[in-house]
């Protein structure tokens, strides 16, 4: 080839890599815009006394930390964060049992189980309704006078105060985010499931392994990234839980403030007294234990992975060949 044609070859070839970063930039603008300067803007307004007082508006005035020490020392915080992680709690750990049988069963080709699909149309129907019609319609059927009752009182068991009663309040949260979400759960773990090579469950048969040492021995220990996935977006969803209990317990987390969370004890201060200074400090404790919660969880669930990898890496030093 000349010396004449090489840059004109060059002036006409077309580089696609910048398309990729222009493809990039709606999504960086709108994160840019609508999350990274609205939480830059949260912790700026945690450092500053600002609220209605009645008619009267107080502040913006610096105070530093008196906002975080405030949470920590006044407002009970650790009740309320309790509260949230016990209603998460209730509800997620049926969820993630009857989600993985549900993932195991459908997924299961030796079962051959007819009309899969109006299983799984069923079961995440759930998903689609609003949490605010969830919780009117379980207010309405769990009320003193609702049809539970009712029921209970034919049957002669008697009446039960389900929104009198900390654990019934609790428990009738934890289900409703039980149905609302369990749906989605399994349609994640089948997924999960149908990605593992089904040449690994024909070994395991050959070798005599029964139902149960399969599930534990091949199917556990694949679903490690998607179960790490499925906890760590359900407990962000968790501590974020305010829609059920915020209608069920009509925003006073009756009784007693037991089934009040973390982000309805936000609400209050930017509901009511529009106290951005607390609301912002709150929201920053918030967000930190999340981070941390899921950092941890994150490491505790793929520790093996790692340390397989880790041995990896010291065996190819070595110089064996994997």
């Amino acid at each position: 080839m000349s010396a004449v044609s090489q840059p004109a070859l060059k002036r006409k070839s077309i580089s696609y890599s910048k398309w990729g970063y222009i493809f990039l930039i709606p999504f960086f603008t709108a994160f840019i815009i609508f999350t990274l300067i609205p939480l830059a803007n949260t912790f700026y307004n945690s450092f500053f006394e600002n609220y209605a007082k009645g008619l009267e508006d107080v502040g913006p005035n610096y105070i530093g930390f008196q906002n975080y020490v405030k949470i920590f020392t006044k407002e009970s915080l650790d009740k309320y964060l309790l509260n949230t992680l016990i209603m998460w709690i209730l509800g997620f750990v049926p969820q993630i049992v009857v989600s993985l049988l549900l993932a195991v069963w459908f997924t299961d080709l030796n079962l051959k189980i007819k009309g899969q699909g109006f299983f799984k149309t069923v079961i995440y129907m759930p998903n689609l309704i609003m949490a605010s019609s969830f919780a009117m319609l379980f207010f309405v059927l769990f009320s003193d006078a609702g049809p539970i009752n009712s029921l209970l009182e034919t049957l002669g068991i008697g009446k039960y105060r389900f929104l009198t009663y900390a654990p019934g309040t609790r428990g009738l949260v934890a289900l409703m985010n039980f149905m609302m979400w369990f749906g989605n759960t399994t349609i994640l773990l089948m997924s999960g499931v149908m990605g593992i090579d089904t040449a690994l469950y024909e070994a395991s048969q050959i070798d005599g392994a029964n139902g149960w040492q399969t599930f534990w021995r091949i199917t556990i220990p694949l679903l490690r990234p998607i179960m790490a996935y499925t906890l760590i977006t359900s407990m962000i969803g968790g501590l974020q839980m305010f829609d059920v209990p915020q209608i069920l317990t009509k925003g006073s987390g009756t009784p007693n403030r037991m089934s009040m969370t973390v982000i309805m004890k936000l609400n209050n201060y930017l509901g009511t007294s529009y106290n951005y200074g607390m609301g912002g400090a709150l929201s920053v404790i918030m967000f930190v234990i999340t981070a941390i919660l899921s950092l941890l969880v994150f490491r505790a669930l793929t520790r093996e992975s790692r340390e397989n990898a880790k041995q990896r890496k010291a065996l190819a030093k070595g110089g064996v060949r994997l």
